[in-house]
């Protein structure tokens, strides 16, 4: 069992994160970009593409799929034949969220895909409704078979569709399959994050007709056929997120480069409330923190609101900021599983419902704890840099599927952290 032991006294001792960091692409784009792939036949070329471990096995999947698919430097390359095969398997598709992306291009393509329930992150119940009700809409025959949803349609027809909820995922599959789909497609309170700008990037340099990309009603005039192109990645602002926190968490002073302060405006805005130093630069911005952090309250929405994938680390800010903050989880109800692992390093947090209050300490103290997702795997790594003594993070494989080398960018801000191997039965 891989663990990161981190060692703390960041705070105490001034040790601060302190430096240069680059973010890669987006991790919550570059899934969706790739199964966008399926919608053209040839190469298509993903550029500034993150080494994770979701991106490996999204490869595999289209690998299933009968693609070719080759990470190499930073670039992914994915070759899609003529008709792309259409069962995407369990035992792959268990494994991360954004495998069911894969679900709108085939119908789309082929006319038909059977896709299994995905897996992915433990914080909370993400239903396929929309994704289901807006595929009937456009004329397809959706049914959930043995753990497997089953969707067929001899040609997709442009639909008025209304989204209940602004979901990402369900604006993606649904703008991925409208694209081919014969007419228009009017999505209404679509999503509106800077990962689904990226996406309708990418299509419309393929051929699409798209508009109102960045609002909450999409337009999409459907069309015969798309080609494959070349993109770069947008850079990902929950990463760049996390060092921003990471800054102000540890009073320390972290130029964030390919960041883009306009994704995480709100929670920049936040930063500087909380008394952080917030500038914008050439090619990304700088965080930096002079005293101890005051204590703000924080509500998720989608966006443009506060990122619910940022709400882990506010919360381990909270921890050790002078004051009380509230912080109330408006998309994901499981998302607070990451206080009770948090306490464990001594925080005053106390959870009612889908609201979390936090009595800030000046510092909290080293124990063992769990990554239950991606964010509070990386949340507890920080928060054990400002904790007395030892901290060790289990289950770290959640933290790689979100980032490339996480101990190494933190170890360059001069943090004291090691991936390590411990027995099972004391991880």
């Amino acid at each position: 069992m891989q663990v990161f032991r981190v060692h703390g006294g960041a705070v105490q001792e001034a040790v601060r994160l302190s430096g240069e960091v680059r973010v890669p692409g987006a991790k919550n784009s570059v899934l969706k970009l790739m199964a966008a792939a399926l919608l053209a036949e040839g190469t298509t070329v993903l550029r500034d593409v993150p080494q994770i471990a979701d991106v490996g096995v999204m490869g595999d999947l289209l690998r299933r799929l009968g693609c070719e698919a080759t990470l190499t430097d930073g670039q992914v390359a994915i070759v899609t034949p003529p008709r792309p095969d259409t069962h995407a398997p369990y035992e792959l598709v268990r494994r991360f969220r954004a495998s069911i992306n894969v679900l709108g291009p085939l119908v789309a393509r082929c006319g038909e895909a059977r896709v299994a329930l995905p897996g992915g992150d433990n914080i909370g119940v993400r239903a396929l409704d929309m994704h289901i009700a807006g595929l009937e809409r456009m004329g397809a025959v959706v049914s959930t078979e043995h753990g497997y949803l089953v969707a067929t349609a001899s040609a997709l027809q442009g639909a008025s569709i209304w989204l209940d909820f602004p979901s990402v995922g369900a604006t993606e599959n649904l703008l991925m399959a409208a694209v081919l789909a014969k007419g228009t497609t009017v999505i209404e309170n679509a999503a509106r994050e800077p990962e689904i700008v990226d996406l309708c990037a990418l299509l419309i340099a393929m051929g699409a007709h798209i508009g109102g990309a960045g609002s909450s009603e999409l337009v999409i005039d459907g069309v015969d056929v798309l080609r494959a192109v070349e993109h770069t990645v947008v850079p990902d602002r929950i990463v760049a997120g996390t060092w921003a926190i990471g800054a102000v968490l540890t009073q320390g002073d972290v130029l964030v480069r390919n960041g883009v302060p306009d994704h995480l405006e709100i929670a920049l805005d936040k930063l500087a409330t909380a008394g952080a130093h917030v500038e914008g630069t050439d090619g990304g911005f700088r965080v930096s923190m002079e005293h101890r952090p005051r204590a703000v309250d924080v509500v998720t929405l989608p966006y443009p609101g506060f990122p619910t994938d940022l709400q882990p680390m506010v919360l381990a800010l909270a921890a050790v900021s002078d004051g009380v903050a509230m912080v109330t989880e408006n998309v994901f109800e499981a998302r607070f599983v990451f206080a009770r692992e948090l306490a464990r390093l001594g925080a005053g947090v106390r959870t009612d419902g889908h609201h979390a209050v936090i009595r800030g300490r000046p510092r909290l103290s080293g124990a063992p704890v769990r990554s239950s997702d991606i964010r509070a795997g990386a949340a507890l790594v920080l928060a054990g840099l400002v904790a007395d003594g030892v901290t060790d993070v289990s289950e770290i494989h959640h933290i790689d599927r979100g980032y490339v080398g996480f101990e190494r960018d933190l170890i360059a801000l001069g943090a004291r952290v090691e991936r390590i191997e411990l027995p099972d039965d004391l991880a």
